[in-house]
């Protein structure tokens, strides 16, 4: 009987995963090709795959689509190799020349939220052409699996043949010849279904070794196949031992691979020969094959590192994508940084084949929903810039319908009315912003020079005007810095009689307003600063009748002073936010935005007599539970 080792069968194949990244910023993934593999003498496929040619480089779509069309309407039997190389080499290019088209958009000037894929041709011609190559493989692999079990029941029926001839030694010399023949005819049936080529192998092996053991009378004959089996088996031993130099470790195991089919449709030798020639052939075999083995243990390291590596881009895209966006400036900021991490991601090989689609769909899915959720903060920010856009250009046609009227008094009140109508609508774009509002004021200015030119009589009222509002500064100038509600009153008193004040010249106007606004920026500082102190004195003074009224007195009046805080808080929030939509390109829009901060100053300085006032609790309610 043979022995098991040459029952060894051949093992190959290659299993071939894509990823392709398709969102707003993400475009392509490289393509991976893994060969999973065994040992030679530890498998159970009976076929042995061809040593790898170098595959031609396509340069265009068209070429590969000429190629697809040649396979699909040709009589060439469809490889899934090539097949699979040429869908991912199409859709390489492809994807390229989107990402082109895509960077020539933008640094045209393209919107990015209005940018269209064009259909394309080549793809739809492509997808067409790969269904029926699908169809074609289909088919062939449907011929093929009959094939398989019409070569089985063949070989089959050899081995039966076989078999009946081992009956008796005469029988076995009678059929010599016979047997001869039955070998070749099993050499040249092919395949059979893999799940039964081990078991079909074994039992043909037994049977032709109990055929020639009992061979006796033409010992001659049997003598010289021994001898003409040895020594092509010691050729293959030979061929095996130097595919240990062989530098490409991939062909050298493909080659291997056809020495060991060869081996098996190589007759036996004689029995003490056996077991020597066999281990001769194996201990070559187990050098290349330890060889490809550490070849894809180092590849599957890497792939680790790849996978760890994709794992950290995924957890930063994953944070990114979490962080709140308060505006346009963030949405940007964290655009760009996404972009970054795809760019790393192109330059990370593949992760292990288990997980790397997984690792894929996962960053894709945290890319996804980042930028599904930047498109629709632009579509809902764009639909109210085109709403505010649509108020100031119907405020404009209105001041231009004015902007000719002689009217003055009430031309002026109306056009006044519309300025601040103006300022209650939301932002624009900061271009067409500026391009409205020099149309509106335009229009503005235009009734107001007029009107200016029809009154120049009225100078003499102006500067009687300036006059006034001199003495009032000077008055603001001289008020003493104590402190006191009486103080305040006067203050406000004073600004009351400023404001009630008509216009001055205009080339007095800016000068005067500085003056004006830097005294009393000045005044309301120091009044806030000392009746804050005051305040916040006689609040402490008066903490211990506070604590008399009642055990939760204290803790009554910090709740209420904390809700205070909050609320002077908020409105120091959005005060801070109106102030970012104010345009100061105009003198009433810089007066606006100077008044806007007192207020808001004064709103702090509120803030912080408030907070005082809590410490000043807390340390009352630590003093009497001391």
């Amino acid at each position: 009987m043979m022995d098991s080792q040459e029952n060894a069968p051949v093992i190959g194949g290659t299993v071939s995963p894509s990823e392709e990244l398709c969102n707003t910023e993400v475009k392509s993934e490289e393509v991976k090709s893994e060969v999973t593999s065994q040992p030679v003498e530890e498998t159970d496929e009976e076929e042995a795959s061809e040593v790898e040619t170098p595959r031609k480089v396509y340069e265009t779509k068209a070429e590969i689509l000429e190629r697809i069309r040649e396979i699909a309407h040709g009589d060439e039997s469809p490889q899934k190799e090539e097949v699979d190389y040429l869908k991912t080499a199409f859709y390489k290019l492809h994807i390229a020349e989107r990402e082109a088209s895509f960077k020539a958009y933008l640094d045209g000037g393209g919107d990015p939220e209005q940018y269209q894929i064009t259909p394309d041709e080549l793809e739809e011609a492509f997808k067409a052409e790969m269904g029926i190559v699908k169809e074609k493989r289909a088919k062939l692999f449907k011929e093929q699996e009959a094939e398989k079990q019409a070569n089985l029941a063949k070989k089959l029926e050899i081995i039966e043949k076989v078999k009946s001839m081992i009956t008796t030694p005469e029988e076995a010399n009678k059929s010599y010849q016979e047997f001869k023949a039955l070998q070749q005819q099993w050499r040249e049936i092919k395949n059979v279904p893999a799940e039964k080529a081990n078991e079909l192998w074994r039992n043909y092996q037994l049977y032709v070794e109990q055929f020639y053991d009992m061979l006796r009378l033409n010992s001659e004959a049997r003598e010289y196949d021994f001898r003409k089996n040895k020594e092509q088996k010691e050729r293959l031993c030979e061929a095996a031992e130097k595919l240990a130099d062989e530098p490409d470790i991939i062909s050298a195991f493909h080659q291997l691979q056809k020495l060991h089919q060869e081996y098996r449709e190589i007759g036996p030798v004689a029995k003490e020969e056996r077991e020597e020639i066999w281990n001769r052939f194996k201990a070559a075999s187990t050098v290349i094959n330890k060889r490809h083995q550490q070849h894809f243990e180092g590849i599957r390291a890497k792939e680790e590192e790849n996978l760890a590596r994709k794992t950290e881009l995924c957890e930063k895209v994953e944070a990114i994508a979490a962080e709140e966006n308060k505006g346009s400036g963030d949405w940007e900021k964290h655009t760009k940084q996404i972009i970054e991490l795809q760019a790393e991601w192109k330059t990370i090989g593949f992760a292990p084949q288990k997980m790397n689609v997984k690792i894929f769909e996962r960053f894709r899915a945290a890319c996804d929903d980042f930028f599904g959720r930047k498109a629709e903060y632009f579509k809902t920010l764009k639909d109210a810039f085109k709403e505010n856009a649509d108020k100031k250009r119907a405020l404009i046609e209105k001041a231009k319908a004015l902007q000719d009227s002689t009217e003055w008094k009430s031309t002026a009140d109306k056009l006044i009315a519309l300025q601040k109508e103006w300022k209650t609508i939301g932002m624009v774009p900061k271009k067409l912003g500026d391009q409205l509002w020099d149309e509106f004021l335009g229009a503005c200015n235009k009734f107001f020079e007029a009107r200016k030119a029809a009154g120049a009589g009225q100078h003499s009222e102006e500067y009687a005007n300036l006059e006034k509002k001199r003495e009032v500064v000077e008055k603001l100038k001289a008020i003493t810095e104590e402190a006191g509600d009486d103080v305040q009153k006067e203050v406000q008193k004073l600004v009351d009689e400023y404001q009630s004040i008509g216009h001055v010249p205009f080339k007095e106007k800016d000068k005067l307003y500085e003056e004006y606004h830097a005294v009393l920026d000045r005044l309301y500082k120091e009044l806030n600063i000392s009746v804050a102190k005051r305040r916040l004195n006689n609040f402490k003074q008066n903490l211990k009748q506070v604590a008399e009224r009642g055990e939760n007195a204290l803790d009554t009046e910090r709740a209420r002073l904390f809700r205070q805080y909050e609320t002077l808080k908020q409105e120091i929030q959005t005060y801070e936010n109106n102030l970012g939509f104010l345009n100061a390109s105009s003198k009433k829009g810089s007066s606006l935005i100077d008044e806007m901060n007192r207020k808001v100053q004064k709103l702090k300085d509120d803030l912080n007599l408030v907070k005082e006032k809590i410490k000043a609790i807390d340390a009352e309610n630590k003093a009497q539970q001391g």
